[in-house]
């Protein structure tokens, strides 16, 4: 049976399967339960997998007439967020959504009995959200004889509108500072006998504010995150832990907010006598573009629902942990395809909602897009 057939006759238990997978939301590196749903479809269908001792990811294949490698990517973990005033797993940045399409493109190659010039590979990856995932899955050989890597993810409707879909998303990089900020306590009423490390927090927010480059890329560094440990009102503090939130839109950028982020730490710890022990985590780069994996999926996408219902590009400030893929192999081609669904009210709302009919056309371009790729010597582009 035709792929692109089998999704038509299989859109009851596609849906049912996104249902499954919502309801067993489980956090990163917990993804246990996921797991073994996924695999369960895969080895029923005769797709041969391979699972891991230290977590729950999936690398399955569907053998091809040559050795390379064409991968297709999803995110299996959820959020831990308050949703109705309890702190639970939710899925609300799609990651459900992502993990059903990708099976759903798996099962439906299966099942044509179609065997492509290119070995494909479905890489189901945990802990997506920590941006530590991907790393993982690259140092267990997911990307072994890859030339080809593509993703998937939902979209606001204000990024892009429901039937459509963009063969880009420009994600910018992301990062989060954390760090300990050590005084001397002293009585309130004697401050000159102490070191205050809340005036040394105010000093470090007044620098970061006063970074200014000189760029049209968008970025932006704040602090979001300060406590001290101090539960006494008449006694000058001696630690506080604070975050920093970065964010920029090339990795050119980011690196420069990185220096500049040194320097004002730096600089305060001279100006306040304070010692401030730091580090950066959960960081991921930005996206970097690959023309050939772009318009491979244009063109899916063209076939699936029309030309005219490509987005030519959808840019994020948010951050994914896919682009640790090609950061670390440059060699690979790849790009993240960029789903529009109805969307609403945003990714990492607790009461994130999409049209679930954006699943069917969903995995009919990733399907159109991977078989592509394995023959892609036939296309101009």
């Amino acid at each position: 049976m035709n792929p692109i057939q089998y999704i038509d006759q299989h859109q009851e238990s596609l849906i049912k399967s996104y249902h499954d997978l919502h309801s067993l939301a489980e956090p990163s590196w917990q993804e246990e339960k996921t797991s073994c749903y996924i695999l369960k479809c895969l080895r029923k269908a005769g797709i041969a997998t391979k699972t891991f001792q230290s977590h729950h990811g999936i690398i399955a294949e569907i053998p091809g007439i040559s050795k390379k490698v064409v991968a297709l990517r999803a995110d299996m973990d959820a959020l831990v967020q308050e949703v109705d005033g309890i702190v639970k797993a939710n899925h609300s940045c799609g990651h459900d959504a992502h993990s059903t399409m990708v099976l759903y493109t798996a099962l439906a190659i299966a099942s044509s009995g179609i065997r492509p010039k290119h070995t494909l590979r479905f890489i189901f990856q945990p802990a997506e959200e920590k941006g530590e995932g991907a790393l993982q899955m690259i140092n267990d050989g997911a990307l072994e004889d890859v030339t080809y890597l593509f993703g998937v993810h939902v979209r606001p409707s204000t990024e892009v509108p429901y039937m459509k879909a963009s063969p880009v998303i420009v994600h910018g990089s992301a990062e989060t500072i954390r760090g300990t900020i050590k005084g001397i306590q002293a009585h309130a009423s004697r401050p000159q006998d102490g070191i205050n490390v809340i005036e040394a927090a105010a000093l470090l927010i007044q620098k970061l504010q006063q970074i200014n480059l000189v760029t049209e890329t968008p970025y932006s560094i704040k602090m979001t995150q300060f406590e001290t440990n101090n539960k006494a009102s008449n006694v000058i503090p001696e630690t506080a832990g604070f975050a920093i939130d970065a964010r920029a839109q090339s990795n050119v950028v980011m690196n420069e907010l990185n220096s500049l982020t040194k320097e004002a730490i730096d600089q305060t710890m001279v100006q306040t006598g304070t010692s401030i022990s730091w580090s950066a985590e959960e960081f991921v780069p930005a996206a970097t573009l690959h023309e050939k994996a772009i318009t491979l999926a244009e063109i899916a996408i063209g076939d699936i629902i029309g030309t005219e219902n490509v987005v030519p590009v959808c840019v994020s400030q948010g951050g994914e942990d896919f682009h640790f893929y090609t950061a670390q192999n440059p060699d690979i081609t790849a790009t993240m395809i960029g789903l529009g669904c109805d969307l609403t009210p945003g990714l990492h709302h607790p009461d994130m909602k999409f049209n679930l009919q954006a699943l069917i056309y969903g995995t009919k371009i990733l399907i159109n897009t991977v078989m592509m790729a394995t023959e892609e010597e036939n296309f101009s582009l």
